[in-house]
């Protein structure tokens, strides 16, 4: 059935006023753009962040109406009589030039074609040129219907270029190029895993390397032959010859910098090609998301012959973060991992403004999106966000905020860990925590880093602390004695001033915390004997950074002050009752003790008043001799 449908409908075009199938091409053209609208302009923005959104738009636009115009002629062509095909296709002197070459002294030719508009329009290029006609071949890929699929095959190869299925074509590809003839390949589709790694436009993708193949095989000429659009059903068959070392790596990568001239140099070529294709796409498997894996990867050889050190980072990772300050800096071995995993990515973190400076000096981001406040607006913020086309985002929140916050960005892939009836219906793809899974007796990294592997990061996780503390004449003791959302999680004043009141006179004492810490370190320094520096509430994060690297120790609750001295690699005796340290001990790989009250489980439970200053000291006594302390 559908054969005689593409029949009736190749007849009908072929016999329509141009005028009338302009304005259908208007109008289909249109609504295609609109259908791919957001794949269209990603592709666009990637390529040309530079340029407005108005100039996109309109590339966009004209690229969907053109492979409109390509669809009409490309039906239309078997019910086209020459004389009609003569009007609409002309040859450039490189074709004609090639065509008498291959007449009198032929060689072989790897003719390698891109997704123009009209593209289709090449195999109708003999009615431009004078006989006899030379042998070529075009491989392609046949339809998965018999009928029409012969059909198409017949209708193609009345102008003389022979149509070589990509199922069964190969060896009669090579069989041709022995005989000094020419082979047609489609060179800029994305070749999936059977393909190697290579780059467009600085961003990371898979790129077919048959054209590189048949070339190093057979000392074959590279030639791009290409459509090139003059007006509505009126092309242009021009030729370029492209220098290559003539190897399958060379010739690969060659034809990808070709194509990405060719795009750069001229809106009019650019506006014809298909961007509406998921050129790119190879890279976006969520099982592989979060490395770089092909059959074949040419990616030093890439960068090398662009004179680049590292790849560009063009591929667009977002990542919520956290809310909690102890939650973002446990996360830190993490988004070094996905660096390394993935060299290629642009990472953008979206967080609570505060935590920016961290993470921007020590060089986790390329961007930092900072949550605007709550109330009306918050949402239209990350609407707004949608024109800066995320590729894929990584949530570390657990609710529905925050899955909407990344839906509303357009980013097409929303990844996060959903667990046992809590549904997330607006991410795209999850890592289900198995329902015999107990969250207690298992780090939160342990479970961030199985989600990271279930969208595949291979790279081994690095706690190495991201500094390391000052040297001190003085020894210097800090205390972090408050904590943000839970009052059982801070050991009490009177024991914070007795250990204080027992340190030597020769030991300094600096109290840390935020605003809402000030009140309890304002009574402790008040009621204690000696005199203690309180910065609590007075410092900013690279403030507090700075204060904490010179402490030769800190004691501390269990709070997110903890874990930021434990990545700048300051020893800490860690005081945890309530909370469980299994779950949320520090991280990094510097000193750190433990210290629960007597009769405490190791998931914790205890309260911190039956944890004595004499416990304390002692950890201090045996874990820091630079304070020189006696108990």
């Amino acid at each position: 059935m559908l054969k005689p449908i593409l029949q009736a409908t190749s007849w009908c075009l072929a016999r329509s006023p141009e005028v009338l199938l302009r304005g259908a091409s208007s109008v289909l053209g249109e609504l295609f753009f609109q259908v791919r609208r957001r794949v269209i302009l990603s592709n666009l923005h990637h390529a040309f962040p530079e340029r407005d959104a108005a100039a996109l738009r309109r590339l966009g636009r004209e690229s969907a109406r053109r492979m409109v115009e390509t669809g009409m002629i490309s039906l239309a062509i078997p019910g086209l009589t020459d004389e009609r095909l003569r009007r609409i296709v002309t040859v450039t002197p490189a074709v004609l030039e090639f065509i008498k070459a291959q007449q009198t002294t032929p060689v072989p030719h790897l003719l390698a074609a891109p997704h123009l508009a009209y593209w289709e329009a090449i195999a109708t290029f003999a009615v431009a040129t004078p006989p006899p006609f030379p042998e070529i071949a075009s491989i392609f890929r046949p339809m998965d219907n018999p009928s029409v699929d012969a059909w198409v095959k017949a209708s193609r190869e009345r102008h003389g270029i022979k149509l070589l299925s990509r199922k069964e074509g190969f060896q009669e590809a090579i069989r041709i190029l022995r005989r000094n003839g020419s082979v047609f390949v489609l060179f800029d589709q994305n070749a999936g895993l059977q393909g190697a790694l290579s780059t467009l436009f600085g961003r990371v993708c898979s790129t077919s390397e048959l054209p590189g193949l048949l070339v190093q095989k057979h000392s074959a000429r590279v030639l791009a032959m290409y459509a090139k659009r003059k007006a509505f059903w009126r092309v242009e068959i021009q030729a370029e010859v492209i220098p290559t070392d003539q190897t399958t790596g060379g010739v690969t990568l060659a034809l990808n910098r070709w194509l990405e001239d060719k795009l750069r140099d001229s809106d009019e070529f650019c506006a014809s090609w298909l961007w509406a294709h998921e050129r790119w796409k190879n890279q976006d498997i969520p099982a592989k998301r979060l490395r770089l894996e092909a059959k074949r990867n040419l990616l030093a050889e890439d960068l090398a012959a662009r004179h680049q050190s590292a790849l560009p980072r063009r591929t667009r990772l977002w990542i919520r973060l956290p809310n909690w300050l102890g939650d973002v800096v446990m996360l830190i071995p993490l988004l070094r991992a996905i660096r390394q995993g993935r060299p290629d990515a642009e990472i953008t973190l979206i967080g609570k403004s505060g935590f920016a400076p961290l993470l921007q000096h020590y060089a986790l981001c390329e961007n930092y999106i900072a949550l605007p406040a709550r109330g009306r607006g918050y949402f239209a913020r990350f609407k707004r966000l949608a024109a800066r086309y995320p590729d894929c985002t990584l949530l570390f929140t657990n609710s529905l905020r925050g899955d909407v916050e990344s839906w509303l960005t357009g980013s097409p892939q929303r990844f996060g860990i959903k667990r046992p009836g809590k549904p997330r219906p607006l991410l795209t793809h999850s890592f289900a925590v198995p329902t015999d899974y107990n969250e207690a007796q298992h780090h939160q990294l342990e479970l961030w880093t199985d989600y990271l592997k279930h969208f595949g990061l291979n790279v081994a996780i690095d706690t190495s602390p991201l500094d390391s503390p000052q040297s001190n004449v003085n020894p210097t003791i800090g205390l972090i004695a408050g904590s943000e959302n839970n009052p059982e999680k801070r050991w009490p004043v009177r024991h914070w001033c007795e250990l204080i009141d027992r340190l030597p006179s020769g030991v300094q004492v600096v109290l840390f915390g935020t605003a809402n810490d000030r009140a309890i370190t304002n009574e402790i320094a008040a009621r204690c004997e000696r005199a203690v520096e309180n910065l609590a509430g007075r410092t900013d994060l690279a403030e507090y950074c700075a204060a904490l690297k010179r402490c030769t120790a800190l004691v501390t609750n269990d709070t997110g002050g903890m874990h930021l001295a434990n990545a700048l690699g300051v020893p800490l005796v860690a005081l945890f009752g309530p909370t469980n340290p299994v779950r949320t001990k520090p991280v990094f790989a510097a000193p750190v003790h433990i210290l629960q009250p007597p009769g405490c489980a190791p998931t914790g439970g205890g309260k911190l008043d039956d944890l004595s200053p004499a416990q304390v000291l002692a950890v201090l006594q045996r874990e820091c001799p630079a304070l020189g302390l006696t108990v």
